[in-house]
């Protein structure tokens, strides 16, 4: 066992570096993962560019990483369903089970949530762009071991997007826009594909993910970079039944709602600035509008898991460069530029 983990931590923005960190025995109850793979998410690329993502803001020193698969390395608890050497995906959410959210069913609205890589909690938990991380058994489930752990990393993103559709109600033969070809709106796309949606329409300002949008099934796309006119002359033609905002952007969201129909159905997947933001909410009264938020997930990482496992959704197909984990901050740049990557995936060193 390494006695040391080396860690892409987050001082500042900007500032991310490759730190050693001495690896403390491992505590009673707990499993330590042997770094696999791992997905670079927007949310990551906040932290990176500013040190904060909506109102979760860095305070000390953060390891980004919640995209993440490995090897069980030391199992800390006799009894547990986990063994050395069994693949995982990590479910990088820890619920506590006892709140009122999480005995209701809704554990991805836990009071008392630690989410790894993320600053939503101080202390803040510490993610797995690592080569050794701990998590909680119940963090894991096994997967094959011929799997490839670049797809198993991408069942968390799969997971929010499976929860976001959902959240949408009944797809099936709707008509859906979805703001943002990023990997969470394209993964958004598939799973309201995969709930029986009808015409699927694509936006961004980008050429290159619009492309990479219709590959993966988009009937039709809008590149509104230079204005929003055709979308809106084809909205006003047919009205989105089901709108999917995952872009962030106030300016996205003030679009989405003048596309959605009149009883329409706008979800918000997107994480908007901190702070108050202008908003045309007199459109959601007068068009009766069910705008609905859409955090995370909750059950829907073990049904990522098993689609990914049994083939229902490709996920590979989202990659568009691999990069090992000691070059994190250079892969972070490339996941940056958005003329250049789709998702870029850190894998371990060979």
């Amino acid at each position: 066992m390494s006695e040391v983990a080396l860690a892409a931590t987050l001082f500042g923005p900007e500032d991310l570096r490759m730190v050693a960190q001495p690896l403390d025995p491992l505590a009673k109850g707990m499993v330590r993962i042997k770094f696999g793979a791992a997905g670079i998410c927007g949310s990551d690329m906040h932290y990176f560019r500013h040190a904060r993502t909506g109102n979760f803001v860095v305070t000390s020193p953060l390891v980004l990483g919640h995209e993440i698969a490995g090897t069980v390395a030391e199992v800390g608890l006799q009894g547990t369903h986990l063994k050395v050497g069994d693949h995982v995906a990590i479910n990088p959410s820890r619920w506590c089970g006892h709140c009122a959210r999480c005995r209701e069913g809704r554990a991805n609205l836990c009071e008392n949530i630690y989410f790894m890589g993320s600053a939503s909690k101080t202390p803040h938990m510490q993610g797995g762009f690592a080569t050794f991380f701990d998590v909680v058994p119940a963090q894991c489930i096994v997967v094959p071991k011929d799997l490839p752990f670049a797809s198993v990393a991408l069942a968390e993103p799969l997971a929010v997007c499976l929860h976001a559709a959902s959240r949408a109600g009944d797809l099936k033969g709707r008509r859906v826009a979805l703001f943002g070809a990023g990997p969470i709106g394209l993964l958004t796309m598939l799973s309201a594909k995969l709930a029986g949606a009808g015409d699927l329409t694509m936006i961004d300002i980008a050429g290159q993910p619009l492309a990479f949008a219709r590959k993966l099934g988009a009937n039709a796309t809008f590149d509104i970079s230079e204005g929003n006119d055709k979308l809106v002359a084809a909205a006003q033609e047919q009205p989105f039944d089901v709108v999917f905002e995952v872009t962030g952007a106030p300016s996205a969201l003030a679009m989405a709602i003048r596309t959605v129909c009149r009883g329409g159905v706008l979800v918000q997947i997107g994480n908007l600035p901190g702070g108050e933001i202008p908003v045309p909410a007199n459109a959601i009264m007068a068009k009766e509008i069910d705008f609905r938020g859409s955090f995370r997930f909750d059950k829907e990482f073990a049904r990522a898991v098993d689609l990914i496992v049994q083939g229902g959704i490709d996920v590979q197909q989202l990659i568009t460069a691999r990069r090992p984990l000691a070059d994190t901050p250079a892969a972070m740049r490339l996941a940056l530029d958005r003329s250049q990557s789709i998702k870029v995936v850190l894998e371990a060193s060979s």
